[in-house]
């Protein structure tokens, strides 16, 4: 198996029965860790620590040991240099995420076999990502790029798999499903405004308890794609995974 089969094989697994990333930005280890927890005990299997800075690396370490400690899967974000995937793989992330498509991160990635999960914007970009063999592709930002974008960019590239992420909230990720996204990628991030409440089962802690906007958010999905409040009701996600294979 190829590193790119590799890395389409990894997101393809995780991302079936539950198609939500969970990303953490910017809290100190111990939260980082709450908030994986919430994240894993709903039934999401990935969640990403992004790593903009050598000081978010620490919360990274905290996600990777608790993940390996439940049989999870903790990855790092933001990763667009080689030195910083190389740091990421010393202390055990499962999988890199990057903004854009970055050559060097790309090919170090393959080197490591660490699945990587490039992000794009344009053709182009799409064009170069699939070029390398990787079919599982981060689309950011997804909130400016719009659900028409992916439409229309499944037209030509209808082999890629795109995992929406940034501005999704309870309020467009069943939209960008619909569209025919293969996941979507939120949650908790230092500073960030919670999104639009559509039903009164998400709660939003805004500024306050990131546990709580991460509860929200992963309610929240659940919420817009009909089927209730998934922290609260024990049968939400076998009706989450059925309502997405609907949507598909």
């Amino acid at each position: 198996m190829t590193a790119a089969d590799l890395s389409n094989d990894f997101f393809a697994r995780h991302l079936a029965a539950t198609p939500v990333i969970g990303i953490f930005r910017g809290q100190d280890p111990a939260t980082t860790v709450e908030l994986c927890g919430r994240a894993w005990d709903f039934g999401v299997e990935l969640v990403e620590i992004p790593v903009q800075s050598e000081s978010a690396l620490p919360s990274l370490e905290a996600a990777v040991e608790a993940a390996r400690a439940r049989g999870r899967q903790a990855g790092a974000g933001t990763v667009t240099t080689a030195r910083r995937l190389r740091q990421v793989q010393e202390i055990g992330a499962a999988f890199t995420v990057a903004p854009g498509v970055h050559p060097e991160v790309v090919e170090a990635s393959a080197r490591a076999r660490l699945p990587h999960l490039p992000g794009v914007a344009t053709a182009t970009d799409i064009a170069n990502a699939t070029a390398t063999g990787l079919t599982w592709l981060k689309a950011f930002p997804a909130e400016q790029l719009g659900v028409d974008w992916i439409t229309a960019h499944l037209a030509p590239f209808p082999d890629v798999r795109f995992v929406a992420t940034g501005g999704i909230s309870a309020h467009n990720a069943a939209g960008f499903l619909s569209a025919g996204c293969a996941a979507v990628a939120g949650g908790g991030g230092q500073g960030a405004p919670p999104p639009p409440t559509p039903r009164r089962e998400t709660v939003w802690a805004p500024g306050g308890n990131r546990a709580h906007t991460a509860a929200g958010f992963l309610s929240g999905v659940c919420a817009a794609l009909g089927v209730g409040s998934a922290l609260a009701d024990p049968t939400a996600l076998p009706r989450l995974r059925e309502a997405v294979s609907a949507v598909r």
